[in-house]
């Protein structure tokens, strides 16, 4: 599916006029159109729905996803959780895309109020993989300022010459010359639009009548109280006038569409007005100000207007303050003004370059999983899968917190392994909620029965019931007992034990997956706009070549698994096919023969230096016969030193969050939490968990 971000470049735009074309013309290309706004923006005195929105219900029939309050938003950008609010965003995106070809979604506006609307966007575009259009209205400049100007919103998104900024909408161009005309002599004045990278994908003239608001609407607006309704459901304002002159100076001015204001006490432009009426001049209406009421008299001589359908509105306030409020008129379409919305809808899609637009939906472009889309995934994978974890750790405060996340929001059924007074104790203390259903397991009153079932694993080992008893004193042996005999589904733990305190008892009793040799370990690397894979980063000091190409083909299936298209880089210092002289370099060579021997169908490329796997522009020079250089999404390294380091190194000093280390290989789940992991990284280590041992099972 195809996803479009509408950004706006400023306040103003017309953007909920750009995303009702846009919509329109994708319709006529026959594909299968959604429209998303993630974050309400109302105007001052909105009450009802969200504008855009509903707007787009109206006109097109469609039922976009309720967005999020500003308020909410705020507050959630206040407190430090822009990855929960991206989350939330990411849920909704999933609802409005359902059954789309292509889904439309209204970036937010800069305002005074909300000054980090630009950064917004900037995290919602790469969160939901979008391709960006920006949105722009042409002020009073010159064509190399508004080039400018459009060039520096596109630099927020990566530039111009990333392939996912594909041009600018210009709306609301005021020119005497034709759109054509005014689009050449852009293109002449604008290396930006020269380039082929970023185009002009419209330019849509101003058209002052798109914004005349019903006569309605002004009143509404003005909290006018109407003296005679009249047509005003029907009439539109498209020109006010301010009549302070004689009649004969203002009988020229009373056409179409124009909306008199006068004090009500003068007479003879009232009656001037309701002659212009009463002979066929369909006026917008006639607004008394100054809290003066015509006299009756002349309402009476003024009957025939009033009949023929003139609207007549009075406001308290004078002339010149009426005038004010008048031009300072939220001029935005009302969400129940279906013909102005259905104008603009065909006019914008007449002036959108279609055929490229189409175009663009049916190329095929591989979607990169952002960190939002994954963790959104994550949490939903791991809710259907309805697992049960065991936490060995279960009187640690962050393990309580954790645990009692995942019940609520039914991620796992967690089993804490504590004394239960202890975990109510600091469930008091740290004021976390218990949810029903959260269970608690004293260790001391199921020890006993597990000692005869562990001597049995481990009779070849020649274990004793005194030595099972006595590894059963630690909470971890407990858990991986209760998951060898499936009682469990996945265990979790490592915040205070060692990781050889966590993997020890499942190597010794959960032992290796069918077909498996080792257990080696990744971790997803959440960077700002896709998720990799790096492994092995804790497991195996020194593979070989033959344990290495388990590594890499272990790793490309956890990258299935969760949704990570695998194109597996195996990185070495060199990327030269034609060096045999180093041993570090041949082994990786050998281990990728072996790994595309064993699975054909395999995406897979080594050596490779690690800039080459990792950016275009470096693979074309190094390595530009390679279909995963560039491109790589699974990084093997060629040993524990190098892989632990890089991911380390990389958590440290780049703009990235990691999840892991996720062990693989065993026959089922175990998990090794990281180093000073937080209660967000527990629930995530939890659910990816649950999606393991769903997909083991």
């Amino acid at each position: 599916m195809q996803t479009f971000f509408i950004a706006p470049t400023d306040f103003g735009v017309g953007l909920t006029s750009i995303s009702l074309g846009l919509v329109r013309t994708l319709e006529h290309a026959g594909l299968k159109v959604g429209f998303f706004k993630p974050i309400a923006q109302p105007h001052p005195g909105d009450t009802g729905p969200e504008r855009s929105t509903e707007l787009i219900a109206r006109t097109h029939g469609l039922k976009p996803p309720k967005p999020l309050a500003l308020a909410h938003v705020e507050r959630m950008l206040g407190d430090g959780q822009l990855d929960e609010l991206l989350e939330e965003i990411i849920s909704l995106y999933q609802e409005a895309a359902v059954g789309k070809d292509v889904l439309i979604v209204e970036g937010m506006v800069p305002t005074r109020s909300a000054s980090y609307a630009a950064r917004v966007n900037l995290h919602l575009a790469k969160s939901l993989d979008a391709e960006v259009i920006l949105v722009s209205a042409p002020e009073n400049e010159v064509l190399t300022e508004l080039s400018g100007r459009v060039e520096l919103q596109a630099q927020m998104f990566g530039g111009p010459k990333d392939p996912k900024v594909l041009g600018v909408i210009l709306n609301k161009v005021r020119t005497d010359e034709s759109m054509q005309n005014f689009a050449a002599r852009l293109k002449e004045h604008s290396p930006l639009l020269r380039s082929g990278d970023f185009r002009l994908l419209g330019c849509i003239p101003y058209q002052a009548d798109l914004n005349a608001p019903r006569t309605r609407d002004v009143a509404e607006l003005l909290g006018a109280e109407v003296l005679n309704a009249g047509d005003y459901e029907q009439r539109r304002m498209s020109k006010i006038i301010i009549c302070a002159r004689t009649v004969v100076n203002t009988v020229h001015l009373l056409k179409p569409g124009v909306l008199v204001v006068t004090p009500g006490d003068r007479d003879d432009i009232i009656l001037a007005v309701s002659l212009a009426s009463m002979n066929g001049v369909p006026l917008a209406g006639l607004l008394l100000t100054s809290e003066i009421v015509p006299d009756p008299r002349i309402m009476e001589l003024c009957k025939g207007a009033l009949q023929a359908g003139l609207p007549v509105m009075a406001v308290t306030t004078g002339t010149y303050d009426t005038a004010n409020r008048l031009n300072q008129l939220n001029k935005e379409i009302p969400v129940d003004d279906r013909e102005r919305a259905q104008i603009i809808t065909d006019f914008v899609a007449g002036h959108l370059d279609a055929d490229w637009l189409h175009q663009r939906c049916g190329t095929p472009r591989e979607l990169r999983l952002s960190p939002a889309v994954f963790r959104y995934q994550l949490i939903q994978r791991a809710q259907a899968a309805n697992k049960r974890i065991v936490l060995p750790e279960g009187s640690e405060p962050l393990i309580i917190q954790a645990a009692a996340i995942c019940q609520a929001r039914g991620i796992a059924r967690c089993v804490l392994l504590a004394r239960p007074e202890e975990v109510h104790a600091v469930a008091k203390a740290q004021d976390i909620v218990l949810p029903p259903g959260l269970e608690i397991i004293d260790p001391d009153l199921v020890r006993e029965r597990y000692v005869a079932p562990m001597v049995e694993l481990r009779k070849s080992k020649s274990l004793n019931a005194p030595m099972a008893e006595q590894q059963l004193e630690d909470p971890v042996v407990i858990g991986t007992m209760m998951l060898a005999l499936d009682e469990v589904d996945g265990l979790v733990s490592g915040l205070v034990h060692s990781t050889a305190n966590t993997i020890r008892p499942a190597l010794q009793l959960i032992k290796t997956a069918p077909g498996c040799q080792l257990v080696s370990s990744v971790f997803f690397m959440l960077f700002p706009e896709q998720v990799l894979i790096y492994g092995d980063c804790i497991m195996n000091p020194h593979p070989d070549a033959q344990a290495l190409a388990e590594i890499a083909l272990q790793s490309a299936d956890s990258a299935q698994a969760f949704g990570i298209a695998p194109r597996v880089a195996m990185i070495s210092y060199s990327s030269s096919h034609a060096d045999h002289s180093d041993e570090e370099v041949e082994k990786v060579r050998e281990a990728t023969q072996l790994a595309r021997e064993a699975r054909r169908g395999l995406l897979i490329d080594g050596p490779l230096q690690y800039d080459a796997a990792a950016n275009e522009n470096d693979a074309r020079q190094l390595a530009p016969d390679s279909q995963v250089a560039g491109r790589a999404t699974v990084f093997v390294f060629p040993d524990l030193n190098t892989g632990n380091t890089t991911y380390k190194a990389v958590q440290r000093s780049a703009d990235c969050v990691t999840l892991g280390p996720m062990l693989q290989g065993l026959r089922k789940p175990v998990n090794d939490l990281p180093r000073g992991a937080q209660v967000d990284d527990i629930v995530h280590t939890i659910a990816l968990t649950a999606i393991q041992a769903d997909t083991l099972s």
